[in-house]
């Protein structure tokens, strides 16, 4: 053992923002043990980064914080749609749209819902339940070195505030390290993509006045057109707390000391239209929107997650729910691997599910942005012109084509043009269906988080299914649960009861006979519609495939003839 060692964990996590927060929670709900450290000497203070999507809320849910995170979020819940208007106090305006889920028709597909809860509201929350799951979270720590080889990763860490200087060793290393990325920069990882899109500078200011101009008018942002006042208002409370991006153009040699309080307090007074309107500037902020993906999510055991990965437009809150989902997709896959279940090569499917995402959601966010003239965002024309789709389908509707899915379709587009019902393609989010256990109501969406977990129904196949897929789990030394699904007519062969008019094989695109495998992070990896010739052999098939576990046990094979 080298002496110079002081802390050895299996993963080190560098980035306390939201997606290394996540990251710890993701790893502490699986019981991974893990170190978090972070430059900044405490969370988020600016309001930043509020649009939460149902996607990520039902990651939360699962990860049990999802009602801590709306309990942080209660002031903005009734903040709905997106306005457009040349001044607050302007006839002017007109809604982009005024509801995010208008007719509450989501409730149809997921036991979820979309969240605003800002940046500095939400860190806090996410780092108290990490350090209730066993994180440790280092603050005022930063990382100096890292150096990565075929066994592990050797970090030198930083803590800043008195300068000492501690040596970690870890199996695996996430950098969730922001888009200015040291550790991607260290790995010598490229980005592509078009680059910088626009540039804004973030102002936090109190206003008792304000809200009267706004009124009733609860929007999630307004976006002002007013030559003078161009720029994009945010409500923190409704009431005296606000926040406004104005355009900031350091492309044409302006420079961040011009933005005064004095000349912010005038632009604001011009978005508002109220000259005299009282405006405290209480803090600025420069941030940078753009458009980049990283040539490689990987370098040995070194793994990149949220703007350290991508960065994306603004528009859409796509960037850091993108990052929370990779967190979630790195998570389990590295818990799979550290707990011997899964084979290595599992992890190199993170890359190759995470980052044609990335991508193509990157660039719909730019698009997004193009189409609602974003302040400062001189966009090309939107291609084909008009209104283009809907965000449902990128939130909700991305898929996954990698060595840990069975049956996906490559050549089937990472993203939708238009949002569809999900029905159990592999590759897939699961379908929603309510369920019952016993007295208590829970979302299949709910029963997916630890392990694999196989979907069969109640008859007789379903039982030929749960012995096979037990029989292949103890050979192979992969965890799978698996769970009878049925009518209340049938509750005593089953343990998830279903609603007397829903059919869950139907949504699943199975017969009653068939199986469906999901994953932890919900996605099917694989479904068959019917009992097949020898179940147990195609469950150990699909395991190991599922697991990554080719070089499994070759014992396996023998024991299935026994």
């Amino acid at each position: 053992m080298n002496p110079e060692i002081e802390h050895r964990v299996p993963v080190l996590v560098v980035g306390g923002s939201l997606v290394g927060l996540s990251t710890s929670v993701f790893l502490g709900r699986l019981g991974v043990p893990h170190m978090l450290v972070e430059r900044h000497a405490d969370t988020s203070r600016h309001p930043r980064g509020r649009g939460n999507n149902v996607r990520t809320m039902e990651l939360f849910r699962t990860a049990g914080v999802e009602d801590r995170v709306r309990a942080a979020s209660a002031v903005l819940a009734d903040n709905h749609g997106i306005l457009q208007a040349d001044t607050i106090a302007g006839d002017d305006q007109e809604w982009l749209f005024k509801e995010i889920d208008p007719g509450g028709g989501l409730a149809k597909f997921s036991p979820s819902s979309w969240c605003l809860c800002s940046q500095n509201d939400l860190e806090p929350v996410l780092a108290d339940y990490a350090r209730e799951l066993g994180g440790v979270l280092r603050f005022g720590t930063e990382l100096v070195s890292c150096e990565p080889d075929e066994d592990g990763v050797t970090a030198v860490v930083e803590t800043r505030s008195t300068g000492e200087r501690q040596t970690v060793r870890a199996d695996y290393l996430v950098a969730a390290d922001g888009p200015r990325s040291p550790v991607r920069e260290r790995l010598g990882i490229e980005v592509t993509g078009p680059g910088d899109l626009f540039h804004n500078v973030s102002v936090t200011f109190s206003s008792r006045r304000l809200a009267e101009f706004v009124g009733e008018r609860r929007f999630i942002v307004c976006y002002l057109t007013n030559h003078h006042g161009e720029g994009a208002l945010l409500p923190v409370d409704n009431r005296d707390h606000w926040v406004f991006h104005l355009p900031w153009h350091p492309e044409r040699g302006e420079p961040i000391e011009a933005f005064t309080d004095e000349r912010c307090v005038e632009h604001i007074r011009a978005a508002a239209g109220v000259p005299d309107l009282d405006v405290e500037i209480t803090g600025k902020a420069p941030w940078h929107a753009a458009e980049r993906v990283a040539e490689r999510y990987r370098v040995g055991r070194v793994f990149l997650a949220g703007d350290s990965a991508h960065e994306m437009s603004p528009t859409g809150a796509f960037g850091s729910n993108t990052g929370i989902q990779d967190a979630h997709n790195l998570a389990w896959k590295l818990a799979a691997v550290l707990n011997g279940h899964a084979g290595a090569d599992l992890l190199a499917t993170y890359e190759a599910e995470r980052r044609p995402v990335a991508r193509a959601t990157a660039a719909r966010a730019s698009t997004r942005s193009a189409e609602h003239s974003h302040p400062g965002y001189a966009a090309p024309p939107v291609a084909g012109g008009g209104k283009q789709p809907g965000v449902l389908g990128v939130v909700l509707g991305y898929r996954y084509a990698s060595d840990a899915v069975l049956g996906a379709d490559p050549e089937v587009p990472v993203l939708p043009e238009r949002f569809r019902p999900p029905g159990g393609d592999p590759g897939t989010r699961a379908p929603h269906v309510w369920l019952r256990r016993g007295d208590t109501r829970v979302s299949t969406l709910d029963l997916y988080e630890t392990s694999l977990v196989l979907l069969v129904g109640a008859g007789t196949a379903g039982e030929v299914w749960r012995q096979a897929a037990r029989r292949a789990s103890e050979l192979l030394g992969v965890p799978v649960t698996v769970h009878r699904v049925g009518t209340e007519a049938e509750s005593a062969m089953v343990d998830l009861v279903t609603a007397p008019d829903l059919d869950w094989a139907q949504l699943h695109g199975v017969t009653d006979e068939g199986a469906v495998l999901i994953r932890p992070d919900g996605f099917v990896a694989w479904r068959v519609p019917a009992v097949e010739l020898d179940p147990e052999e195609t469950m150990v098939t699909v395991l190991r495939a599922v697991a990554c576990r080719a070089e499994a046990d070759a014992e396996v094979g023998g024991e299935l003839d026994r």
